[in-house]
């Protein structure tokens, strides 16, 4: 039996039709037709198993690369960090059964040096030009598509639009090059006797950039605003509401772009008599925040919240012998689980090492759960994680989106089929607890009404960090059952006396803790940049000022500590 992972990044399932969930928003000028556009990915869940309940473990991109090559949870013990020697890895153990194995990709943080990915592979191949790839040199002038203010990094930005100066047809698009490159690996290579392809695409990941045909299928006619492909994380008040709507609109448009070539894919299976003997995986490695919870992106630090569009993904397995096929599974999985099902679909023992699940007994009907609760969250760099090593994860800093404060950790989030539970650290925001059944928005934070439910889901997570290796510290950081009530919190952050320089843009005072920063992010040269203090901007009508920190945004009440820090 061969195998074939395509994983996806930032792909929410909401934005599969197949998942059939609740639309996160409407579209306007288009309320009549599908919220979201993926015939291919639909019709490839009907020959599949469909599991509804696919939850992010570790967070985002390489952690959960981590976890789905080794079959364990990385979070509580590693952050953004290379394969260690001592990791066994599915790679290697598919060619220790002599399976002919390739990876290929176009996701950036794969290729960053010394990380490790491609060990164990036969063969490997980095499809050029996405997200920040130094590839593109030509002295050309690109244009930025919005204010600099707006941009998450102008310095990432840059090379991507290099990058992309060079299209000219939708085959020129990164995930169309990287699913081409694979239909042409396989047209060599289907003559193995039996073959692993992993293919990595980082689409629809910002930037946010799709052919006009796709985002015609959803932008409301006569939009003017700024092109925000590449938007900033945080607070959203930068943006205006067409923006938004904007915004989410480009995200879809490139979900239905990479859908048409997930189909041009299989297709080519099919073609190549290849669909009967291959059991093909689809999934994520987590969501995106449109808006949501006052969000945008993947913030981090007190942003840093996990909810359930950051970490409700697809997950869709097509056994070559039909097994599941059709079947929609609401048991709890994640990433670790899938390197333990691949190895049990093609009856090779599954290493101890491995804390994952094999979820083939699902689809077989034998057993409807592997887990009681669901772990997701990030290791992160107050932790002690960049801050001490700093040389070795230069990639964290490049593609993790770690931006903003580094007073505390992010949040955890513990997941059951009816409760979800966001555990911060000490010093951090206030916890919460969401009934998914009556509210599977996670719009009415209840925890005061189950102290309870909480409690007991929290002495999971600090089993949980136990059982993974997680030091005293680490778990101490956590745990605030006998310290801390949910109704008050001692927050770190920065002093009310903290220097800021602010400019006014559209009715919104911005402040930034450098004047070179300020400056870099006004419209023109004439706008003023005054000096003032954390405290002074506090004071500002709510909703109407925004503080950045480390590109972040943040309203100046999440980071004014309580205590000093």
């Amino acid at each position: 039996m061969n195998v074939i992972v395509l994983m996806s990044d930032t792909f929410r399932a909401d934005h599969v039709g197949a998942y059939r969930l609740q639309p996160p928003w409407t579209r306007p000028d288009h309320e009549t037709q599908p919220f979201i556009d993926t015939p291919n990915l639909d019709k490839f869940a009907k020959e599949s198993s469909l599991f509804e309940r696919f939850y992010s473990g570790s967070y985002p991109t390489i952690p959960c690369r981590l976890d789905l090559f080794s079959g364990r949870y990385s979070f509580p013990t590693r952050g953004w960090e290379p394969l260690r020697p001592d990791d066994i890895i599915i790679s290697e153990v598919l060619s220790k059964n002599r399976y002919v194995s390739e990876i290929i990709f176009d996701t950036p943080p794969l290729a960053d040096d010394e990380y490790n990915f491609t060990r164990g592979f036969t063969g490997w191949e980095w499809v050029r030009g996405q997200h920040r790839d130094r590839w593109v040199t030509d002295p050309i002038d690109v244009k930025l598509p919005s204010a600099v203010h707006k941009i998450s990094s102008v310095s990432g930005l840059r090379p991507y639009l290099l990058n992309s100066s060079r299209r000219r047809y939708e085959r020129d698009w990164s995930c169309a090059k990287t699913i081409i490159t694979a239909m042409d690996w396989l047209e060599r290579n289907s003559g193995h006797e039996k073959f692993f392809l992993y293919v990595d695409t980082w689409d629809p990941h910002e930037p946010f950039d799709a052919p006009e045909w796709y985002l015609d299928r959803y932008r409301k006619k006569g939009y003017r605003g700024d092109h925000v492909i590449y938007p900033r994380y945080g607070r959203p008040e930068y943006l205006t509401e067409e923006e938004i709507v904007d915004i989410r609109n480009w995200y879809a448009a490139k979900v239905t772009l990479v859908d048409n070539w997930v189909g041009k894919f299989l297709d080519r299976l099919d073609v190549l008599g290849l669909t009967e003997n291959t059991l093909i995986i689809f999934m994520s490695d987590h969501g995106h925040l449109f808006a949501e919870h006052d969000l945008q992106g993947k913030p981090t630090g007190p942003l840093g919240s996990l909810y359930e569009v950051s970490i409700r993904i697809p997950l869709l397995i097509r056994h070559p012998e039909g097994i599941g096929k059709g079947g929609r599974f609401g048991a709890l999985v994640q990433p670790v689980d899938v390197f333990p099902t691949i190895l049990d679909c093609i009856g090779v023992e599954i290493p101890p090492s491995v804390q994952g699940k094999s979820l083939l007994p699902i689809m077989m009907g034998k057993s409807n759960n592997v887990r009681e609760y669901a772990f997701s969250g990030r290791f992160s760099r107050s932790s002690g994680y960049s801050a001490l090593d700093p040389k070795n994860h230069r990639g964290a800093a490049l593609f993790d989106g770690w931006m903003g404060t580094d007073f505390v950790s992010e949040p955890f989030t513990v997941t059951t089929q009816d409760w979800s539970l966001i555990c911060p650290p000490s010093g951090g925001p206030l916890p919460e607890l969401y009934n998914l059944v009556d509210d599977p928005s996670r719009s009415k934070n209840i925890i005061s009404q189950h102290l309870d439910i909480a409690l007991k889901m929290h002495a999971a997570l600090i089993s949980f960090l136990s059982e993974c290796g997680a030091g005293s510290e680490r778990k101490k950081e956590y745990d605030w059952r006998n310290n801390r009530l949910p109704i008050s919190v001692k927050r770190k952050g920065f002093a009310a006396s903290t220097k800021f320089f602010i400019i006014t843009i559209n009715a919104i005072l911005f402040g930034f803790l450098t004047k070179e920063e300020a400056e870099a992010a006004r419209l023109d040269t004439s706008m003023d940049v005054r000096e003032t203090n954390l405290g002074e901007i506090a004071k500002v009508e709510e909703r109407k000022s925004l503080v950045c920190v480390g590109r972040q945004y943040y309203w100046p009440q999440d980071i004014i500590a309580t205590e000093p820090s």
